[in-house]
């Protein structure tokens, strides 16, 4: 599944609030959080909000007692929503494509598909693939990190030390407040995308 490389917006505050249907909301909540019908759920009951940033105020508070709210499986469907560190860049939407390291330009472009990866490229993209089997194999689950515009190489040793010398339990919790910090970047970008 491709995303379109069109600009992204969220609607208003009051819209969500007032006129949304639970897609509405979805659409606007993959924005923040990547797919996760879980989490819009959860998020349409507890309307209104004062403002997007409540919203992930509220969402912050459902993954941090996750155990609370969702089901391990709907906290799974959570955490796997995400996009692997390093998936194929045409399955990756503009707002991942940018915190993975790619320039906006590539971005709002998608990549050529016919572009030729540099040795560099290949070998980091080699290495996150084997690193997100590993990860998932030992774990269940995705890899999350929030990134925040780091090179995709500096996150392999990230990686390879979670993998090492992390637990499961410790894992999801991580994943779950990088998703909220992912998310707060993103709300940041998106209303200064409106300026």
């Amino acid at each position: 599944m491709t995303h379109a490389a069109a600009p992204v917006a969220l609607p208003t505050i009051e819209f969500i609030n007032t006129e949304a249907s639970l897609q509405d909301l979805a659409s606007a909540v993959t924005l923040l959080f990547e797919p996760a019908p879980p989490i819009v759920a959860h998020l349409y009951s507890k309307r209104p909000y004062t403002s997007f940033s409540a919203l992930i105020d509220e969402t912050e508070v459902l993954l941090s007692n996750p155990d609370q709210y969702l089901t391990l499986a709907e906290q799974l469907d959570v955490i796997n929503a995400h996009p692997r560190i390093g998936a194929a860049k045409a399955n990756l939407s503009a707002l991942s494509l940018i915190e993975q390291g790619y320039t906006p330009e590539d971005a709002a472009k998608k990549v050529d598909a016919t572009s030729t990866p540099s040795q560099d490229d290949e070998q980091t993209q080699a290495t996150l693939k084997r690193l997100n089997e590993e990860y998932e194999a030992k774990y269940g689950f995705k890899f999350v990190v929030f990134v925040n515009g780091r090179p995709r190489s500096v996150i392999i040793p990230v990686m390879e030390e979670r993998i090492k010398n992390s637990t499961k339990e410790a894992e999801m919790k991580v994943a779950m407040s990088d998703m909220v910090a992912i998310a707060r970047d993103r709300l940041k970008k998106l209303n200064a995308a409106k300026l």
